[in-house]
């Protein structure tokens, strides 16, 4: 007789050759580079598509400001639907155009006087730098003619094309305008028909996550434009505060740049508030300068320290870290526009989750973001597109 194993001795085969702990990563692990897949795809599409994609997220958030705008104008003041709605229009065309005259009318005023000092500190840091470094004029000027003859000014040249792509980019500018105007228009007309159309591409059992969760992004998304109005208002004001007490022309040119800049969280008004402290050097000198530095600096803390985390984060209930790192992403990976998006994408992106995990849209008809998170005002059936 020879000897056999018994039959639970033999080694086992298939799936159960697999320790469960390597099945349950190799499934956790196709799924998610099917994900991240579709994820990279869809990436891909929207930087091709970015001259299409951009004017339409900007509608959206203008859309998100406008609608509450527009459903007060009916609720307390009785205005029939297309009043408001042309109403909506007309105010923010008229806050956009004041600005835009205020800076252009601001600019024109104090360019002569800018040109002029612009010379005069050019001179003394000429003069500076033969003192310091014991430099004769003979030497500077070569240093200068040298590096304006390094310059190409051929038609094929960087400066030629770098023109042209001004041009390009200042009909881009002006085509996404007609976009964003149109897109924004249409959302105000007929919001509610647009979203209805694109819930029904869904199949019907997902219908009603899809509808609830998208409302309660849409409250963020209100949440967001309004609190970053009021964010962008304190920096503008609080640096063009400054550079007003210092002496500083252009204060208000340089206000209304640091309020649209301030859209970018946290790079905006820093990028803007260096062009103040260009200015106070080339006016005032390195200690007005320096004060001015330290000015932009504090109005930063306090957006950072106080308006972010008390103001910003309740509404779009996002840590200001998370905030952080998206706008380093959102830069990364689409520049400015990525930068401009990230923050109401991420809001958006976590109110949907959490509401879709937590099932609650199973049990409430119609549900609101009040649903998923105690505290936050459910907006009026009006105030949806």
């Amino acid at each position: 007789m020879f000897w056999r194993p018994k039959a639970d001795a033999l080694p086992p085969a298939g799936d159960a050759a697999v320790a469960p702990a390597m099945r349950t990563a190799a499934a956790w692990s196709w799924r998610f580079l099917v994900v991240a897949g579709a994820v990279g795809v869809l990436i891909f599409l929207i930087i091709e598509l970015r001259l299409l994609v951009i004017p339409l997220l900007i509608g959206v958030l203008l859309a998100a400001l406008l609608v509450p705008y527009a459903a007060w104008l009916q609720r307390r003041l009785r205005f029939p639907r297309w009043l408001a709605i042309t109403m909506a229009m007309v105010t923010l065309l008229g806050v956009v155009t004041a600005l835009v005259w205020l800076v252009v009318a601001e600019v024109r005023a104090g360019w002569p006087s800018l040109r002029d000092r612009s010379v005069v500190a050019f001179d003394e840091f000429l003069v500076w730098l033969s003192a310091t470094f014991g430099l004769s004029d003979a030497e500077i000027t070569g240093w200068i003619d040298a590096v304006v003859g390094e310059l190409d000014f051929s038609t094929d040249g960087p400066l030629v094309s770098g023109a042209l792509s001004v041009g390009a980019t200042a009909a881009e500018i002006l085509a996404g305008t007609v976009l964003v105007l149109f897109s924004l228009l249409f959302f105000l007309i007929d919001g509610r028909g647009i979203w209805g159309f694109v819930v029904r591409l869904f199949p019907r059992t997902a219908r009603p996550a899809v509808d609830g969760a998208a409302r309660a992004g849409w409250v963020t998304l209100t949440n967001f434009s309004k609190v970053q109005i009021f964010v962008a208002f304190v920096d503008a004001v609080g640096i063009g505060l400054i550079a007003w007490l210092l002496g500083l022309p252009l204060a208000l040119p340089i206000a209304v740049a640091v309020f649209l800049a301030s859209f970018v969280p946290f790079v905006g008004a820093i990028v803007t508030g260096s062009l103040a402290v260009i200015i106070a050097l080339i006016y005032n000198g390195p200690f007005i300068a320096l004060l001015m530095l330290a000015g932009v600096l504090l109005v930063q803390q306090i957006e950072g320290n106080v308006l972010q985390p008390l103001v910003m984060g309740p509404a779009v209930r996002v840590h200001p870290v998370a905030v952080v790192f998206a706008v380093a992403a959102g830069g990364l990976i689409a520049g400015i526009p990525g930068t401009l998006f990230a923050v109401p994408i991420v809001a958006f992106l976590n109110v949907v989750v959490r509401f879709i995990a937590s099932g609650r849209w199973r049990e409430v008809p119609n549900p609101t973001l009040t649903d998923i998170l105690p505290g936050t005002p459910t907006p009026a059936p009006q105030e949806r597109s």
